[in-house]
């Protein structure tokens, strides 16, 4: 039976802002390694999760980033 605690772990929702965001899974353990890339275009929306395999998770380009603790944009220059 699997931990339901992994089933249920956080998640982001990622909505490209222009073509081509590329959205990569990183994995746990000794090296980190990209496990999984995605490639959005403008308007596509993305849910990702993190799981016994995804420890990090990196985004490129210019995207809105939907997390439990609020809203950053990705690829934007701040002041």
């Amino acid at each position: 039976m699997r931990d339901s605690s992994i089933v249920l772990a956080d998640f982001i929702v990622v909505k490209a802002l222009e073509n081509g965001v590329s959205v990569i899974g990183l994995t746990r353990g000794e090296e980190t390694r990209f496990h999984h890339t995605e490639k959005l275009d403008k308007g596509e929306i993305l849910l990702a999760q993190f799981t016994e395999h995804t420890s990090a998770i990196k985004i490129r380009g210019r995207a809105k980033v939907i997390c439990k603790y609020g809203t950053v944009m990705s690829g934007v220059e701040e002041d």
